[in-house]
């Protein structure tokens, strides 16, 4: 099997996180919310201003992100950081055909973006004090991170690194009044999903065992991320926080994430 990536990734989790922003009580979440996505993926619905491009080099975009933010918000203002990024290869580890493996680039460039990233854009953040107290930090994990599917290595690595890294930030970011954490989420029909050999048969099975009888949804993600986004969740952080619907609890064999490229759920920004 070859590599594949999701070279269009078109309204999931982060997009409608966006769109409900503005349905918060005080507004602030609206003024506030930075998206970590791809240009070219992102739903035209999208709201501005913090829709945000990622190079494949990440800090290649802080120079121009950080005027567009200081504009719009000044010292601390970004509130809420959202990362849900897919974008990945679907190759096995070990194979007797060695033209069939994961080579160093695509492993590098696998976690560097579905992971990393995360780290390089909350450093941005906090050294240019563009977030302090009471921001939010949220990331967009899969069950991968602790399961294993054929050719599925190199992003299950991406999300085993990826909740590694909000537990990290959350003990580093807590002097600061910061919060991190990553959000599981159930099996979710979006175009992502679409572009994973299997898809057909995943879907039915989540809607089998999901207790509600239904996959997970974009707007029950957003919904949940916006409710989390308010100060009373101060409390809450370096957690994996399961918003599936009951899906996990009952098992799915490898039950996924919303912005997973390989191999098990679709969604994210």
């Amino acid at each position: 099997m070859g590599a594949t990536a999701a070279d269009k990734y078109v309204g999931g989790i982060g997009c409608e996180t966006l769109n409900r922003r503005g349905n918060t009580p005080d507004g602030q979440c609206a003024k506030s919310c930075l998206h970590i996505c791809r240009r070219d993926a992102c739903n035209s619905r999208c709201l501005k201003p913090f829709e945000v491009e990622v190079f494949e080099s990440c800090a290649l975009g802080w120079c121009r992100l950080e005027i567009r933010i200081g504009e719009e918000t000044g010292r601390g203002g970004v509130r809420v950081l959202l990362h849900s990024l897919a974008f990945g290869t679907l190759r096995p580890l070990v194979d007797r055909n060695p033209k069939s493996v994961i080579t160093p680039k695509q492993m590098d460039m696998t976690l560097d973006v579905m992971s990393h990233s995360l780290v390089y854009w909350t450093q941005g953040l906090v050294s240019r004090r563009l977030m302090g107290d009471g921001g939010r930090i949220y990331a967009m994990t899969s069950s991968g991170g602790d399961r294993v599917s054929p050719f599925y290595g190199p992003v299950s690595a991406a999300k085993a690194s990826l909740e590694s890294h909000c537990r990290q930030l959350a003990l580093e970011l807590a002097p600061l009044g910061i919060t991190a954490n990553a959000i599981r989420a159930g099996v979710t029909d979006t175009p992502a999903l679409r572009k994973i050999p299997g898809h057909d048969r995943m879907i039915e099975i989540a809607r089998e065992i999901n207790p509600h009888g239904r996959l997970t949804t974009p707007e029950d993600i957003g919904r949940c991320l916006v409710a989390l986004s308010r100060p009373e969740t101060a409390w809450m952080t370096g957690n994996v926080l399961r918003v599936d619907g009951g899906e996990d609890v009952v098992g799915a064999g490898l039950s996924s994430g919303p912005d997973t490229v390989a191999g098990v759920s679709g969604g994210g920004s």
